[in-house]
């Protein structure tokens, strides 16, 4: 049984264009291809990247946030009482009035008292500013290096410069270093964030981070194993671009640098608009859409891979509404000042590598709220 499923899952149809099978894809002639078993190596990757960020949040990012005067908030801690817990993790954070009084007598506090210990509650699970320091500035750093190493992956490059380039010797293309290291390391760094999503800072798109998680390591798997990489790390770049200078507009969010903060978000939204919704629909999805279909006819991972990819524009889609829509409330005066009504995204996809990074990196990016 398990190994009709093990044949029926690698079937050559469903990964490979007609006439080709994994045979074609074995290491000789001096070519080096992709293969799934190099991907366990990701998984102890993934627990480094973890250790790493621990020490990272702790030795590094916690004296940068004190020097720019970020302290950790003291709060009054809500009273032990279990029937206003259970309510509040079973039922709302927000009772209503008419809940109040019955929480008032079977608690025997009065409701005053219940108000308060929600009110208190409720504080005790919004992070605070130094948590949303630390965390945006480990991934400053990861998308920082991604992006310069990805531009000196890629910069003498034919398929940077010339798409078709990508598809030329289609699937015999030999993996080079450069490659390999960029797809291990970004899928081992989104492996990390799939492990912490349950203790980071949780965003009002919770829900669009884990889909974004999973479609972008099933994207990066699967353009490594059908050797789609050379379209994964253009994609991985085009994404990491506009990560960067989110993460930074965060940072100087925190520190109260609101100048330095409405610049950078400024021109993270002009990134993100020209390389989501117009690069990587009109360049990237256009180039694995119709010049496949010159070297061979379309098969089940072609029709897949796209699919991913336009499930990866839509939520480009969604986040560039909710920027627009915060730039376009900020321009008229209907919310405050930039720095207190950040609430747009981050997660950025990045269809990782090859798919690679095509990873729906989303997070919202939340002021000093």
């Amino acid at each position: 049984m398990f190994d009709t499923l093990y044949e029926w899952f690698w079937w050559d149809r469903i990964w490979l264009p007609v006439n080709l099978t994994w045979a074609d894809l074995e290491d000789k002639d001096g070519r080096v291809y992709a293969k799934a078993s190099h991907l366990y190596v990701t998984v102890p990757y993934t627990f480094t990247f973890l250790l790493i960020r621990y020490l990272f949040e702790r030795w590094i990012a916690t004296p940068l946030a004190l020097s720019f005067g970020i302290r950790e908030r003291v709060q009054l801690k809500a009273e032990d009482n279990y029937i206003l817990e259970y309510y509040y993790t079973t039922q709302s954070r927000n009772p209503p009035q008419s809940d109040l009084d019955g929480l008032s007598k079977k608690s025997s506090l009065s409701v005053r008292q219940v108000e308060r210990w929600f009110r208190r509650r409720r504080s005790q699970d919004r992070p605070g500013v130094l948590k949303k320091f630390r965390e945006s500035s480990w991934r400053f750093v990861f998308y920082l290096c991604a992006f310069i190493g990805g531009v000196v992956a890629l910069y003498e490059k034919e398929w940077f410069y010339d798409t078709l380039e990508v598809w030329r010797g289609f699937p015999k293309q030999s993996l080079l270093d450069s490659q390999y290291w960029y797809y291990i390391l970004e899928m081992s760094f989104y492996g990390s964030l799939l492990f912490s999503v349950a203790f980071d800072v949780k965003r009002k798109d919770f829900k669009e981070q884990i889909i974004h998680h999973l479609a972008t390591l099933t994207l990066l798997s699967f353009s490594w194993c059908v050797n789609y990489i050379r379209i994964g790390t253009l994609v991985m770049l085009v994404h990491d671009a506009s990560d960067v200078l989110l993460e930074s507009a965060k940072l100087f969010n925190y520190a109260k640098w609101e100048g330095t903060c409405q610049t950078l978000f400024i021109l993270f939204a002009i990134v993100f608009l020209v390389t989501r919704l117009i690069i990587f629909p009109f360049w990237l999805i256009h180039c694995t859409w119709v010049y496949p279909l010159h070297h061979y006819p379309p098969f089940f991972g072609y029709y897949f891979f796209n699919a991913m990819l336009v499930v990866l524009l839509c939520l480009h889609i969604f986040w560039a509404y909710l920027i627009l829509r915060m730039i376009r409330k900020f321009m008229f005066g209907t919310v405050g000042p930039l720095n207190k009504n950040l609430h747009i995204l981050h997660h950025i996809i990045i269809i990782q590598r090859g798919s690679h990074n095509f990873s729906i990196h989303t997070e919202i990016f939340n002021g000093c709220s």
